[in-house]
């Protein structure tokens, strides 16, 4: 098998950090190699490298690409040769049309207008390679996530795609929408697509990758052929230690109810005939962390955020009760003076300021705690956020720093400092390790087994089984916007859970 790249001794230093320290990296014609490792570890760095976001003169080291020095001065120079990269933050604008995303920039025209008839002859035979059926015309906003992914790759391949990069393609897809997506990489590298897979879900990873390189710290750990990739060594190759369990231990010891939802009713925010949320009642005890588990569009994410002030749908009816009180969740915040967080499964776009720096961050939801007669105590902001930056272990050399520069979960550490600096009863956690790693994910779970020691309540939604059925103490299973099924920690299964929600 031909080598198509080689990046050979890569450094690069931002000011004060040396993010990749003599990287190597080989990738061969025609196979699915995976990057992996910690948030932090740059594997991003090492691939805007590749790219040409890092133009070449930026960083130290060569990159030779099918047998020659390449020096990429922008993402333009890399993709003339077909290297494409798709990133986490899906790059496709919403109020267009397929056609008109996947062609924009690469236009199809003829005397320079636009040929739209052979436009949408080309975008349904890119459609059909990812195994698409939707119209050339429908509205990107209208489609779910796992449909947007699949639009990237046929963009991608409208580029003519040697080396295809995705960045955590499946971070945001349900479990049926990431095999689709898995499948569709197995059948480029039969076209003889090249492919650098970056991932946490290492049980995904294993399941397609050829070759994979692990890095630590900006550097190069290892490289495993197919043959020698396991997690259990993944795991240990990217932290540096071994980790005997993936979840911490806790004792289990659930007190008395401390929030009741009863009757729950929500309305569709503009389809006046849609009802998202059905009659749901379900309740969280001092000290216990309930799951609830569901396939994408169960109505999980509806559920709880209009729970939390109202902040989703119409036309909302039934009872919230925290701590044997009725609890008035009309606004944002009045739920949060009724001791409920909520830390969104969109922690870029609706949990953080990513242009602030942490402290201003942190400080967000509660104001009045570090302010006097309408003015902000700015040594209190400072003390308070020093505080947190120690107790979540956020790693950071100052809390003035800007949450944008931050890893995935540090960045997540900040929105749950966030929530907790309100001091709330119940806290929901919306998919809260979605897009970190395997080490960030344990430093999270050792947080919420510390909130539930407090004798708080944590409602946990996740689209991974495993972590439900290693964290929770009950787990409730949603389908099509009601509650189908309750079972406690002995009880539940991933076989069980699927099949309430199947039979329902």
């Amino acid at each position: 098998m031909a080598t198509l790249l080689e990046m050979q001794s890569i450094t690069k230093t931002f000011p004060g950090v040396k993010a990749l320290d003599q990287v190597s990296f080989t990738v061969e014609e025609g196979e699915i190699h995976a990057l992996v490792g910690e948030n932090g570890a740059g594997k991003s760095t090492l691939m805007k490298v590749l790219s040409g976001v890092y133009p070449a003169g930026s960083y130290d080291g060569q990159v030779v690409y099918d047998g020659k020095p390449a020096a990429f001065h922008t993402i333009s120079d890399s993709e003339r040769v077909g290297i494409i990269i798709i990133h986490q933050e899906l790059a496709l604008i919403p109020l267009l049309s397929v056609s008109e995303n996947l062609f924009l920039g690469n236009e199809v025209s003829k005397n320079g207008i636009i040929d739209w008839p052979e436009t949408f002859a080309r975008t349904e035979t890119l459609l059909e390679k990812v195994g698409l059926r939707e119209a050339p015309t429908t509205m990107v906003e209208k489609l779910g996530v796992g449909k947007q992914q699949l639009i990237e790759i046929a963009k991608a391949l409208s580029k003519d795609v040697r080396l295809l990069i995705l960045d955590e393609p499946t971070a945001a897809l349900q479990e049926n929408d990431s095999q689709k997506l898995l499948d569709l990489l197995l059948e480029l590298k039969a076209q003889g697509i090249t492919s650098i897979l970056i991932s946490h879900k290492l049980n995904e990873v294993a399941k397609v990758a050829d070759r994979l390189t692990v890095l630590r710290d900006g550097a190069t750990v290892c490289t495993m052929t197919r043959d020698e990739i396991s997690e259990d060594r993944i795991i240990r190759d990217m932290v540096g230690r071994d980790m005997a369990h993936r979840y911490p231990e806790r004792k289990r010891n659930p007190g008395e109810v401390l929030m009741e939802v009863k009757n729950w009713n929500v309305w569709h925010p503009e389809l006046a005939d849609r009802k998202v949320i059905k009659n749901v009642s379900f309740n969280v005890r001092k000290g216990e962390i309930v799951g609830i588990a569901g396939l994408m569009g169960s109505g999980r994410t509806e559920l709880a955020m209009s729970i939390f002030g109202k902040s989703y749908g119409r036309d909302i009816t039934g009872s919230v009760t925290i701590g044997g009180r009725p609890a008035e969740v009309g606004r944002v915040k009045d739920a949060v003076a009724a001791g409920l967080a909520y830390v969104t499964e969109d922690r870029k776009g609706l949990g953080l300021v990513l242009d602030d720096p942490i402290l201003r961050n942190i400080s967000l939801a509660n104001l009045p705690g570090i302010s006097a007669n309408g003015v902000i105590n700015e040594a209190e902001e400072q003390k308070i956020a020093e505080g947190y930056r120690g107790a979540m272990n956020i790693r950071t050399p100052s809390v003035h720093q800007h949450v944008v520069n931050l890893s995935g979960g540090n960045q997540q550490k900040v929105v749950l400092s966030k929530w907790l600096f309100t001091g709330p009863q119940v806290l929901i956690l919306d998919e809260p390790t979605r897009g970190i790693d395997v080490g960030a994910k344990f430093e999270i779970y050792g947080i919420m087994n510390k909130l539930a020691a407090e004798g708080r309540g944590v409602v946990m939604i996740s689209s991974e089984m495993p972590e439900l059925l290693g964290m929770c103490d009950r787990i409730y299973v949603m389908n099509e916007g009601a509650l189908v099924g309750e079972l406690s920690a002995d009880e539940a299964s991933q076989e069980r859970i699927m099949s309430l929600i199947v039979r329902n």
